[in-house]
Parts: structure tokens; C-alpha cells; sequence
């Protein structure tokens, strides 16, 4: 029933930007938490940034700290990562990930979230 759909990948030059959007449908997500994630071939998913949707607290991982910002439209059901200031090695896989439960701790680790978009190819150029 919950379904995460993400876009806004793409190829983009070094030092340039992309906007991600990851549309929600099914139940209200007044208590969860929305994940963003990437992953490179032969890399471990790794942690960007989570938006706990009741208060919007956001954090974010080390390497995208001060260069991506996570952000929520209630109205549209979407969650956003705008990134900027990309780098080659911001070159990955981009998922959106929701966890259903109650809880308002941070989640970052892939174990934590139940439901994942298809992802999203984004590539920055040298």
C-alpha cells in the first residue's frame, strides 16, 4: 500500500545541482521518518539525510553535511533533496526510504526503513 516513487536524477558537471523528489502514497506518515540513501557499485547503502516528519527535525551524513538539504511538502506528500556543490563522488544510486513506526530517534541504517523507492541514477562529471 505505501509506495515511494523518486526523480529528478540525472547527469550533472561537477560543482552543479539536482533537486531529488520522492512521491508518497498510502497512509499518513504523521509519525515516520523519510530517508534518503545512496549506493555505488561495490559500496555499502550509505546514509544521506532523514527528515522526521512529525516536527521536521533533519539530519545528515558526514560527506553531504553543508551541501544537501533534505525538506517536506505536507501538501504534495513529497520529500526533497536538493543537492548541491556536487562532486564525482557524490556518484550513486539515490533511494527514498519511509519507516512507519512510532519512534523519533534518528534512523540511518538501511535495517531501519521498511519502504524503498526503485532509486534514482544520479552522475556527476569530473
Amino acid at each position: 500500500q505505501v509506495q515511494l516513487v523518486e526523480s529528478g536524477g540525472g547527469l550533472v558537471q561537477a560543482g552543479g545541482s539536482l533537486r531529488l523528489s520522492c512521491a508518497v502514497s498510502g497512509p499518513t506518515f504523521s509519525r515516520s521518518a523519510m530517508g534518503w540513501f545512496r549506493q555505488a557499485p561495490g559500496r555499502e547503502r550509505e546514509f544521506v539525510a532523514v527528515i522526521i516528519w512529525s516536527g521536521g527535525r533533519t539530519y545528515y551524513g558526514d560527506s553531504v553535511k553543508g551541501r544537501f538539504t533534505i525538506s517536506r511538502d505536507n501538501a504534495k506528500n513529497t520529500v526533497y533533496l536538493q543537492m548541491n556543490s556536487l562532486k564525482p563522488e557524490d556518484t550513486a544510486v539515490y533511494y527514498c526510504a519511509a519507516d512507519l513506526s512510532s519512534s523519533t530517534m534518528v534512523r540511518s541504517r538501511p535495517s531501519e526503513y521498511e519502504y524503498w523507492g526503485q532509486g534514482t541514477q544520479v552522475t556527476v562529471s569530473s
